[in-house]
Parts: structure tokens; C-alpha cells; sequence
């Protein structure tokens, strides 16, 4: 969305309609802290905020993208032409519970829907703890941890289309594989997603939690202190049925990977597919520093990883 006069009047308009920041530095919302402007930000915490948002900027003709908390996005130094819906709300908790069903929206966070649940006794979704991001963002990329991934309990979802169409869909039609859906091509927006669960024994449920927490501290940095997005590339696929996902750390460690850094970007001591954004960090430093780890590993083992965080904006191309 370039700036000009009937755009300037367009974003004037929703300032006075919506939660909106004009002009908004992108590095305040993503978890690595990093990258240049969008010409508004959305904040939609609700999906009446959310569809009402999209159906409005449909009217007027906008550019838009949707994020939710930004926590596996590596945005550009130049920043974006598109508004930003920031679909997101940290303070809500709210899951509704029918037999062996939860439903829970989107803009929750996913550590948050683990606590609930473990609160009321269904669905053992430990696995999932401290992984960061909305439940929307965890079904689009299908998260997932010790073998068990979201997708798996998924039994239909509500979607929003960028047109502004509604529509449910049932488990077959996000075509889950790993770290992935349908929803990555698509590009439709998750409003609310049905899990099903069994009961489970709070006590046990939240031990495996505090056990799972505790295995992510020693691997994983706290993403609040050292700025990351997680792990940069997915893990490898396996080259026979019978065979399993290889850890993309395990090659770029033996690439020499920890050892690499650009400008003020470097490798996570602990983790070798973690990238570490320190304080003064670019976007650029950061995808310099990835596309050296890519080659790394292509040089010595001629494997091609393939990128689990999200570009947003202009980087070279691939």
C-alpha cells in the first residue's frame, strides 16, 4: 500500500474506526524484534473485530496480511506496503468445552488453551507447552512437538477467506502434513477450531507440562530475553516410509553452523537452527546469516532446508 493522498485519507479513516497505529514499526510485533513499517497495524484481539476489519478493508480496496503473534515472522528492514490485522489477544482464556470438544478462536494463545485444558481435564495438549503463538498459527503451520502435532485432535475449523468468506472445514480438508496445511497456501485466516479430546487426569496432565516446560528451557532460549523465532529451517523428511524426520540442528551442527554469525545476528549456543537477534540486529543480518547456514549444509551433506519462519516483505530472492 503506497502512501498517497486517498491512502492517507483510507488509514485516517481507520484510526477513527478501528484499534489502529499509523505507521507502525513492524519490530515491535514480532518476536525478533527487527524490520521496518507498515502503513497501519489492525489490532483485532476478537473475530467479530477480525471479520468486520477484513470486510471493511475489502470495501476500501486495501492491501492487507494477517498475523497473529508474530513469533515465526521475519519481517524486511524496508518494512511492508500492506496493512497489518493483527489477529491476537494475550489476555484471553476463554475455551468452550461440550463433551469431549473444546473450541476455542484463534487469537488465543496456544500455551494458553494447554493451561485451560489442563485446567478442565481433556484433551493431554502438553505437548504443546511453551510453544509460542496463537492456536490460528499453530493450525496453519500444524505445531507440534514429541510426535504428536495439533493437527492430529483438529476436528474442524472456521475460516476466514482475505474476500471476507466464511466457511467450515473438517480435518480431511486442511490436509495436515508436517509443519503444515492447507491453510499455508490458501491463506485463509483460522476463527475458531473444534478439538477432539479425551478426558485426562489433571495431575498427570499438568506434570507432563511442568516435564515438557522444563526440556524446552534446556534447549530452547526464552524468546522474550534472547529474540528468536524458534527453529529457522523444518526438519528433515525422512527418505523412506519406514524412516524419521531428522533434526535440521543435528546437520547445521555438524556444518559448523554455531560458530556462524552476520553482523549482529548469531547462532543460539545451545541450538543450532536457533537464530539469536542481539540487541541493534537487522532483518538483513538475520537472513544473511540463514542463507549461510542453508548453504553450509548444502555444501557438505548437499541436503536444501527449507525455511520454517515466514518472510514478510522485500529479501532477496530464493
Amino acid at each position: 500500500m503506497r502512501e498517497t493522498k486517498s491512502n492517507s485519507q483510507i488509514i485516517k479513516e481507520l484510526v477513527d474506526r478501528f484499534d489502529v497505529i499509523p505507521d507502525a514499526p513492524l519490530s515491535n510485533y514480532t518476536s525478533f524484534q527487527v524490520g521496518g513499517c507498515t502503513p497501519a497495524l489492525i489490532q483485532c484481539r476478537t473475530l467479530n473485530d477480525l471479520v468486520e476489519t477484513i470486510c471493511y478493508l475489502n470495501q476500501k480496496q486495501c492491501s492487507f496480511l494477517v498475523i497473529g503473534q508474530g513469533t515465526n515472522l521475519l519481517v524486511s528492514d524496508k518494512g511492508v506496503e500492506q496493512i497489518i490485522v493483527r489477529f491476537c489477544n494475550e489476555e484471553a482464556s476463554f475455551i468452550k468445552q461440550t463433551d469431549e470438544i473444546i473450541t476455542v478462536g484463534g487469537e488465543i494463545l496456544l500455551d494458553e488453551l494447554v493451561i485451560r485444558a489442563n485446567e478442565i481435564g481433556l484433551g493431554d495438549l502438553s505437548y504443546l507447552s511453551g510453544i509460542p503463538g496463537t492456536v490460528g498459527g499453530a493450525i496453519v503451520g500444524n505445531a507440534g512437538a514429541f510426535g504428536e502435532q495439533i493437527g492430529d485432535v483438529l476436528q474442524r475449523a472456521e475460516l476466514l477467506s482475505y474476500s471476507g468468506f466464511r466457511r467450515w472445514v473438517s480435518h480431511e480438508e486442511l490436509n495436515f502434513a508436517y509443519r503444515t496445511s492447507v491453510l499455508k497456501e490458501s491463506r485463509e485466516v483460522l476463527l475458531r477450531a473444534e478439538l477432539k479430546v479425551a478426558k485426562v487426569d489433571r495431575v498427570k496432565a499438568n506434570e507432563r507440562r511442568n516435564e515438557i516446560l522444563q526440556l524446552r528451557e534446556k534447549k530452547h532460549p526464552d524468546w522474550k530475553i534472547e529474540h528468536c523465532a524458534g527453529s529457522i529451517f523444518r526438519n528433515i523428511e525422512p527418505t523412506s516410509a519406514a524412516g524419521r524426520r531428522q533434526a535440521a540442528g543435528w546437520f547445521l551442527e555438524e556444518a559448523g553452523a554455531k560458530l556462524f554469525s552476520e553482523g549482529k545476528a548469531s547462532l543460539y549456543s545451545k541450538h543450532a537452527n536457533i537464530i539469536i537477534a542481539e540487541a541493534g540486529a537487522t532483518a538483513s543480518d538475520i537472513y544473511r546469516l540463514s542463507e549461510k547456514m542453508k548453504q553450509a549444509v548444502k555444501d557438505i551433506f548437499n541436503l536444501s532446508l527449507q525455511r520454517e519462519i515466514r518472510l514478510l516483505g522485500e529479501f532477496p530472492k530464493e
